[in-house]
């Protein structure tokens, strides 16, 4: 059998495409912007570090000192502050590269306040720091100009030496990331920025984030910091930066159109183009047309594959209902049509003739109407017992076999009518309320002496049958009669069949015992020929 997902798993995974949109969206965004800022915190790394091997390299040169033999400078004693041992530094003794990794992120880190502003400083600046900063001071500008970025170079006490800013002179030490740059540790983080207002055009070099990026990277001389880069940029925004990205972003929304319409064929492969197809379907028989409904060939889904089969089923069975109705209603009228004719002519040949018409012959058309509303009495009260079984539906009850069996064989003992019984052990009840029970069997009573005639002989005999998962009781009802022609077989059970109809016969009794049987689950057959008729019936053993 071919697995088809369900109605709601298309549903789900609809669903759960949709809301991936949105969702991928904010979390692309959000991720491209801490991309933004990682991006300027390592081209403010990246300036740092050259600015810093600079200011190194001039404070080496005015302080005189030169690498020795090996490679090494001997240390000026005195100048600058010792690293902090508990703070990372920018030379790693045993490895010759010392990279500085970019690593904000703003789901991750804190955004501390706007930076303070610079206070007067406590002591003049040291003057070799001085002396080295008039060397770089074009390189600060030169490179502000360029990157827009705010550079500041502090001596080893904090005070500003260089800078691309009006802070000469001026000391940063209040700052967190000066501070700690000042004890040998590389420093990175974001400081709130309260952007222009009105907001700048997409198209200006000014940007509108809320945030700025702040690096301060000590430099150091022999194990002694000698002073600080502090560098700041403010990153691009989102709205800046995807505007510089706007044709790619149009191709990323050409895609997710494209999804869109993925989304919405898988939707109407899975949902809407079956469902149409059994809208037709339901239509077509609305109309009357014949075998309209027929399973879909791609349901896709289990839901539609079941409705579909469903609707087919549905299809046949009213189908059948109908031919079953318009042949009954047929039926009816030819059955009722006789004896209503038969009175019809009497009640004339009276009204004519009643006062001239001998007595013998008015007694015998008053006793063919008796007869013709007996008949007509007989039909009446054999519908009402078909249309119950039609719509009869059976409860838990169950039926003692040898009990019932044994009552209606001295029953009809009684009337003349000899019977014996055979009773498998095996067999004790079955799935049947004792009273329906005892009318299906004597329906079969009747009928073998309905048709074979007050000299017929009955028998019946029992046995147990099927599987332990669905035991059933078979009652074989066999009778010394003529037997059932070979042609009538196939028609014994369907409604009005008669060939007793001289003798009263309504042609109903053996089609309401099969309605019954088969609505408990059972099953009527005609058995296999032998002198007489025989009939079997299959019911669920209680």
């Amino acid at each position: 059998m071919t697995r088809r997902p369900h109605l709601r798993t298309v549903l789900l995974l609809v669903n759960t495409l949709v809301l991936l949109l949105p969702l991928a969206g904010i979390a692309v965004l959000r991720l491209y912007e801490s991309e933004l800022i990682r991006q300027t915190e390592s081209e403010l790394i990246a300036q740092g570090a050259i600015v810093a091997a600079a200011y190194r390299e001039e404070v080496r040169r005015i302080l005189g000192e030169h690498p020795g033999a090996d490679g090494n400078t001997p240390p000026s004693p005195g100048y600058g502050s010792p690293v902090d041992e508990a703070c990372g530094n920018l030379e790693n003794p045993d490895s010759p590269l010392n990279p500085m990794a970019a690593k904000l992120d703003l789901a991750r880190d804190d955004v501390r306040p706007p930076a303070e502003d610079a206070v007067t400083a406590s002591e003049p600046a040291d003057l070799s720091a001085l002396q080295a900063a008039l060397k770089i001071q074009p390189i600060l500008s030169e490179a502000g100009r360029v990157t827009l970025a705010g550079i500041r170079v502090t001596d080893y006490r904090g005070t500003v030496v260089a800078s691309t800013g009006s802070e000469m002179g001026l000391s940063l030490l209040t700052r967190e990331e000066v501070s700690r740059a000042l004890k040998g540790q590389p420093v990175s983080l974001l400081r709130e920025r309260f952007p222009d207002r009105p907001a700048p055009p997409l198209e200006s070099i000014s940007r509108r984030t809320r945030v700025r990026v702040f690096a301060a990277l000590p430099v150091i001389l022999n194990d002694r910091v000698i002073g600080a880069v502090v560098l700041s940029r403010t990153p691009l925004d989102i709205m800046k930066a995807l505007y510089l990205i706007r044709f790619h972003l149009l191709g990323g929304g050409v895609i997710i159109w494209a999804v869109v319409i993925l989304v919405s064929i898988l939707t109407s492969l899975t949902i809407t183009r079956p469902v149409s197809a059994l809208i037709r379907q339901a239509r077509q028989v609305a109309d009357g047309a014949q075998n309209a409904a027929e399973p879909l060939a791609k349901p896709v889904t289990y839901e539609v594959d079941q409705l579909s089969k469903a609707l087919a089923s549905m299809s046949i069975i009213l189908e059948k209902r109908a031919d079953y109705i318009r042949a009954f209603a047929s039926n009816v009228s030819h059955e009722f049509k006789t004896p209503l004719t038969s009175m019809r002519g009497t009640i004339e040949l009276l009204r004519d003739h009643l006062d001239e018409m001998p007595r013998e012959n008015r007694d015998r058309f008053l006793e063919m109407l008796d007869e013709d509303t007996g008949r007509l009495e007989r039909l009446v009260r054999r519908l009402l017992d078909l249309a119950r079984a039609d719509v009869f539906r059976p409860g838990n009850e169950s039926a003692d076999v040898h009990e019932i069996l044994e009552r209606l064989v001295q029953r009809y003992r009684a009337s003349g009518l000899p019977v014996d019984l055979c009773h498998d052990a095996k067999a004790a009840t079955v799935s049947m309320a004792p009273e329906t029970f005892d009318s299906v069997i004597a329906n079969f009573l009747d009928n073998a002496r309905q048709h074979a005639g007050e000299a017929v002989e009955v028998r019946m005999a029992t046995r147990a049958g099927g599987t332990a998962e669905s035991p059933f009781v078979e009652i074989e009802i066999t009778d010394t009669g003529k037997g059932i022609p070979e042609p009538d077989i196939d028609k014994v059970f369907r409604p009005f069949f008669t060939t007793a109809r001289a003798s009263g016969g309504t042609g109903l009794g053996l089609s309401i015992v099969d309605t019954l049987v088969r609505a408990h689950g059972g099953q009527t057959e005609v058995g296999p020929g032998g002198r007489g008729g025989c009939f079997l019936v299959r019911l669920p053993a209680g």
